[in-house]
């Protein structure tokens, strides 16, 4: 075996998380001839699977303790690594958790940032105590200090990374990508509707665009539609409010869905929001939103909070708003939908400059052929 990936993600799943991990895994095991893919499991998915020249290990140990259940997941990547460490000659890892262990062989090491725990913890846990914040902090600095290569989807984490100390010169972009898929509409999907795709965390800003939503009460046909990537029971908080605001009944929920149903939804909405909220996790971090992306190569107009990293994706092909600030979200909404001709040829110019999943794996794979 001449590589493996490992990143603490589940897969498959409907987070965007999987499609990339989807996509450079495909890469790193065509360039290698097959290898292991180290991932997380339970849900009913098997713990061992094979897929042609892959071998899909998942880790699916129930620890409710975040930092408990990562410590034990190093050691599973550690005891399957052990066996292959003769051979291997590259790892592609996507967190410290799954870095820690691989780090100090002879095989290379690509250490693909999508996020920094150290920023993100708080925002999940927002009692985690300063001093476990700055271990993560140290381990994460450790871990890119060590790796041969750094691999970033977009040049706001880049710029984090160099802020750390990091050597410029083994950080590469891979950007996150999108390519147009076929579609068909979903049945039961109203005439006109908006649509949020994605996760449900603080950071995503799925309340200020509730909050907007019911700032367009006036337009009586017009529907919300939210295909969220986590179980109906993450929801509660968001619905509970959604009832306060009157809205409840004008929002239609789809919960999990798997890809290519999202696809249909987002084809065939009139506008995608993208309500990131201004907080370190998206301005200090920066992120790379699939759902932006795929938006864009679905030719869907989309409205988004005005931050760097949505800048980066979107230019002057988007309506940008200031985050946080739901009068502006329903304005700049309200707009679109009164210019229809004007917001479909914005989304037109979007969907030329979505850079494609193909593009994106010639970037990682040259990358590899660095290391």
């Amino acid at each position: 075996m001449r590589a493996a990936y490992f990143a603490f993600d589940r897969f498959p799943s409907s987070k965007g998380s999987a499609v990339h991990i989807g996509q450079m895994a495909a890469e790193l095991f065509d360039r290698f001839g097959g290898g292991l893919l180290g991932v997380l499991g339970g849900g009913g998915l098997p713990r061992y699977q094979r897929e042609g020249d892959v071998r899909i290990a998942r880790f699916d140990e129930q620890i409710p303790n975040l930092i408990d259940r990562a410590e034990a997941y190093s050691h599973w990547v550690a005891r399957h690594l052990a066996p292959h460490l003769e051979t291997l000659e590259l790892v592609h890892v996507r967190d410290p958790w799954s870095a820690l262990p691989v780090l100090g062989h002879r095989h290379k090491v690509v250490y693909e940032v999508n996020g920094l725990p150290s920023i993100e913890l708080p925002h999940t846990w927002p009692q985690a105590a300063p001093a476990t914040v700055a271990k993560l902090r140290r381990l994460e600095a450790h871990c890119l200090e060590q790796a041969d290569a750094v691999v970033v989807p977009s040049s706001v984490i880049g710029d984090a990374i160099r802020r750390m100390g990091i050597n410029p010169e083994k950080v590469f972009l891979v950007p996150n990508a999108a390519d147009p898929a076929p579609t068909t509409r979903p049945d039961g999907a109203p005439e006109r509707y908006l649509i949020y795709v994605g996760a449900l965390q603080r950071w995503q800003g799925v309340d200020v665009l509730l909050r907007a939503f019911a700032r367009l009460a006036d337009l009586t046909e017009l529907r919300l539609v939210v295909c969220s990537s986590v179980l109906e029971r993450r929801a509660k908080p968001l619905q509970r409010l959604a009832d306060r605001l009157g809205v409840a009944e004008r929002i239609v929920w789809r919960f999990t869905l798997p890809h290519d149903e999202v696809a249909g939804w987002l084809a065939g909405a009139a506008v995608s929001a993208a309500p990131l909220t201004a907080c370190p996790r998206n301005l200090d971090q920066g992120c790379a939103p699939l759902k932006i992306l795929e938006s864009m190569a679905a030719g869907t107009p989309v409205v988004a909070s005005d931050l760097p990293a949505v800048r980066e994706i979107l230019g002057e092909d988007g309506r940008l708003v200031a985050p946080d600030r739901p009068a502006e979200l329903a304005r700049a909404i309200r707009i679109l939908l009164e210019y229809p001709d004007q917001a479909r040829a914005m989304a037109a110019r979007a969907r030329d400059r979505v850079p494609s999943w193909a593009d994106s794996r010639a970037r990682l794979a040259e990358v590899y052929r660095r290391v």
